[in-house]
């Protein structure tokens, strides 16, 4: 192992690595060759579809209905006022909330920032 400045690392050096075999090469994803700098760019302008509510309600039904998700004491919803997916960790002894992703707090300070009837402020409802 030989150690290079960073002027001179600047192709890498197949010769130190040892031969993958062709079921290890499939099994890492080297069948297909790395995307270039133009396909790349465009995957990210590309627009993608955004799914409607129902859409998004029906996906979160299936999660809610999925063995995995109920042995793990995993709970899809979506909340109504931000219409963000929410994520809780449910106790299943005594259906205690664990934790809850994003947090009730997170909720309501996206409420207040999405909310436009406030003119006061956008975090804070006290006046001097």
């Amino acid at each position: 192992m030989t150690i290079d400045t960073i002027g001179s690392a600047t192709t890498a050096r197949t010769a130190d690595r040892s031969p993958v075999s062709s079921d290890a090469a499939v099994a890492q994803g080297a069948a297909r060759a790395p995307a270039t700098a133009v396909e790349t760019a465009n995957a990210v302008k590309a627009s993608t579809a955004v799914p409607t509510l129902d859409q998004v309600n029906e996906a979160v039904s299936q999660l809610n209905k999925s063995s995995q998700a109920k042995s793990q004491g995993l709970e899809f919803s979506v909340d109504n006022d931000t219409k963000r997916t929410v994520v809780k960790v449910i106790d299943q002894s005594t259906k205690e909330v664990l934790r809850q992703i994003p947090t009730p707090e997170a909720l309501e300070i996206a409420k207040a920032l999405e909310s436009k009837s406030s003119n006061t402020g956008l975090l804070i409802q006290q006046t001097a």
